[in-house]
């Protein structure tokens, strides 16, 4: 096949391609090795249909990672423009052109970017939308020439089909690229069609190099196998007299069945297919409660919020919502290969999600959320996996104890109290967290083990649960032991957890976590993520001892947990112009490097060569704290706060900068998105569910029956 394949694309490019003869093969296999896009997106994308399996990203002035066929596969990594006069220069968008990008239609996660060259040569505008009908994405071309000269505008697409990047193979087939890699190929092509095409492999025979070496096409490469492959088309716009084209992206099994979508695509036009994407949109949010009173004045971004949370759930396994769709920092190639990491599923954030959406109306998303966990549920000692790809293949093989008890949580709140779900899930979650012990081999923030208040508070409320729907079931043994266990373990949680030899209060305060469970022992740790060696544990807070409050196991005016957050404020408190938010814990290197370039997983413990900065999520889950202490204002204040931080794209970030951002860096502001992991599912859901909390007037995540039990707030 791939022979007849090329045989065709050969005699196609001999008699088609002008003034350059077409070479057949590209020299340079298999080109240079590079990462995936950096993880700050500014734009994120998917119908609302099964029909259509793509999402896409966009970076700052172009489309990065494509997702096909499935939302943990990334397939492409970038497409880029290059503009030339043909004769003095090349230069391409990302490094010469400013950039703009927003909702280009109310309502829906239809994108458009705006590029500006520096040197105000050209303008050139693109508009992004998958196909709901086909798995194909368009991109809307505007290029318009702002001085009067006519330039060249190039295409060129770094394709990896399979989360792979280099065992492609490229090739041009009639008047598309199509590029392959086993059972996933995709297909690019251009309405007008492309003039003249090649296949390179980067860094060696792209179109770039070509380009910046002859300010024109002089290489038209028929085919580029096994590597990282770079696929160029010149268009037809010029900027004066010709300026707008669609490009077309198209995914198949097959390189034929992509460029069969691809042009059925092109044939329907772009116009006709973003108005069906949209109103899939405008359908979605229409079928959800109204905004909340609270989020009025951020209606866009609740709405985009809503948005994200619902694009983020893969479309063949129904309920696989992963926690972002991007490789933070472009540690793709560093952390894992192929990459993985965010756009996994994890019990924690599917909890956070399915809870913010059950709390806007989608309780069809939540059911088929905890259907996925239960589905994956590990056999036969009714764990949780740490993180697992889409079909529920567990991938880094961990062991979180709030991961066990969240899928308990979520069933409580649905009011799945049917004997099925209690004896075949919830049972077996519970006997698992009481045959385990409160001890957690990591905690929320994945590298860490030992004693922790959130992880403990989430396995207490978990019991609670699941021993009321153990007796709605007439197991009354169970859920004695449930609920004898969850108060001995809440009974000796301030043992376990808080000092009173610390070196931040006199008084007792909530540690991040203890290694041995004494908290006025001096045990060390290496905090980890080139964090310091040997830190007391004494030394470490963290603002996550709030799911305490927020999960109903401690009252708001608890004296342990008054005493905590000052304490907390004091450490990793800062107050920026957006608002203030939390470090995770003292010592934190999960960021970047001082000088702003990504963080990397090889840095050696103690090197603090990286910095972990602000995250939004706890200005949400202080403001849901808030409302536990009668101080509805300040919760008021987090939910805007949360709202600062969001990009152009309305896209809400994991973290954001703090007072010190690297030097040199007229973008990185305090308050504003540093490079992580953006959108990021969980920073949306506490979004939503804040926006929520605060018109009832309590975290509407709290388990009732918890807190009647320990918190004595009885509804």
């Amino acid at each position: 096949m791939k022979l007849k394949c090329f045989a065709a694309a050969l005699a196609v490019a001999s008699a088609t391609l002008s003034t350059a003869h077409a070479q057949s093969i590209a020299p340079g296999a298999p080109g240079y090795k590079q990462g995936w896009s950096p993880a700050n997106k500014q734009g994120f994308g998917t119908s609302t249909t099964h029909e259509s399996n793509v999402w896409f990203t966009l970076g700052g002035s172009g489309l990065t990672d494509v997702y096909f066929p499935r939302i943990d596969t990334p397939s492409i990594r970038d497409l880029q423009f290059v503009v030339s006069d043909g004769r003095t220069f090349a230069e391409r968008e990302s490094e010469a052109t400013r950039y703009h990008v927003e909702l280009a239609a109310p309502h829906s996660l239809v994108y458009r970017q705006i590029n500006t060259a520096n040197n105000k040569r050209y303008r050139l505008t693109k508009t992004y939308s998958t196909d709901p009908e086909r798995a194909v994405l368009l991109v809307d071309v505007t290029f318009e020439s702002l001085d009067g000269h006519p330039y060249q505008l190039y295409a060129l697409l770094n394709p990896a089909p399979g989360n792979d990047q280099m065992h492609t193979h490229g090739e041009t087939f009639h008047h598309a690229l199509v590029a392959s890699n086993g059972n996933v190929a995709s297909a690019f092509t251009a309405d007008p069609p492309f003039t003249r095409t090649s296949n390179g492999y980067l860094g060696v025979s792209d179109g770039w190099q070509d380009l910046s070496s002859h300010h024109h096409m002089e290489w038209t490469y028929v085919v580029a196998d096994q590597g990282n492959v770079v696929q160029t088309g010149q268009t037809t716009l010029d900027g004066v007299t010709r300026k707008h084209l669609t490009i077309a992206i198209g995914f198949g099994s097959t390189t034929t069945q992509a460029a069969s979508q691809a042009q059925d695509a092109l044939r329907t036009g772009f116009d006709r297919i973003a108005q069906a994407y949209a109103y899939g949109w405008r359908r979605y949010l229409a079928s959800l409660k109204p905004t909340p009173a609270s989020a009025h004045d951020q209606k866009e971004l609740y709405e985009t919020s809503l948005m994200v949370l619902a694009a983020v759930e893969d479309k063949t396994y129904k309920g696989a919502f992963v926690a972002s769709p991007t490789m933070p920092w472009a540690f793709g190639d560093g952390l894992d290969n192929p990459s993985d990491a965010y756009h996994l599923v994890w019990s924690r954030d599917l909890y956070q999600i399915a809870s913010a959406l059950l709390a806007a109306g989608d309780r069809g998303a939540a059911e088929r959320a905890l259907a996925y966990l239960f589905d994956h549920q590990q056999k036969p000692d009714g764990s949780f996996p740490q993180n697992s790809l889409v079909d529920g293949t567990p991938i880094w093989g961990g062991l979180q104890m709030d991961e066990v008890a969240f899928p308990i949580l979520l069933a409580w709140q649905l009011g799945r109290f049917d004997g099925a779900t209690y004896t075949g899930h919830v049972k077996k979650a519970a006997d698992f967290i009481i045959g385990h012990g409160p001890v957690s081999q990591a905690e929320r923030w994945e590298n860490q083990g030992g004693y922790s208040p959130a992880t403990i508070a989430a396995e207490i409320a978990g019991l609670i649960c699941a021993a009321d729907i153990a007796r709605r079931n007439g197991d009354e043994a169970s859920a004695r032991t449930y609920e004898s266990t969850a108060d001995t373990w809440k009974g000796k949680i301030e043992t376990w957890t808080t000092t009173q030899t610390g070196p931040f209060s006199k008084s007792p305060y909530y540690l991040r976590l203890t290694k041995d469970g004494q908290g006025n022992s001096g045990t060390t740790y290496n905090i980890g993520d080139s964090g310091p060696d040997g830190v007391d544990q004494r030394a470490v807070v963290d603002p996550s001892f709030l799911e305490l409050v927020r999960l109903g196991i401690k009252a708001a005016d608890d004296p342990i947990i008054l005493n905590t957050l000052p304490v907390v404020d004091t450490q990793l408190g800062t107050t920026t112009p957006t608002g203030t938010f939390w470090h995770r814990y003292n010592f934190d290197g999960y960021g970047e490097k001082r000088d702003g370039s990504e963080w990397n997983i090889g840095f050696p413990a103690g090197s603090q060569a990286t910095i972990g900065r602000l995250w939004p999520i706890f200005a949400g889950e202080r403001g849901e704290y808030d409302l536990l202490a009668k101080n509805p204002d300040s919760a008021r204040a987090r939910l805007k706060a949360m709202a600062a931080t969001a990009n152009d794209g309305l896209l809400i970030p994991e973290q954001v900068w703090d007072l010190n951002p690297p030097s040199g860096q007229p973008d990185f502001l305090p308050g504003h998105p540093t490079t992580s992991a953006t959108p990021l599912a969980w920073s949306h859901a506490q979004f939503v569910r804040l926006a929520w909390s605060i018109d009832h007037g309590y975290p509407l995540e709290q388990p009732a029956i918890v807190a009647c039990r320990y918190a004595h707030q009885c509804k």
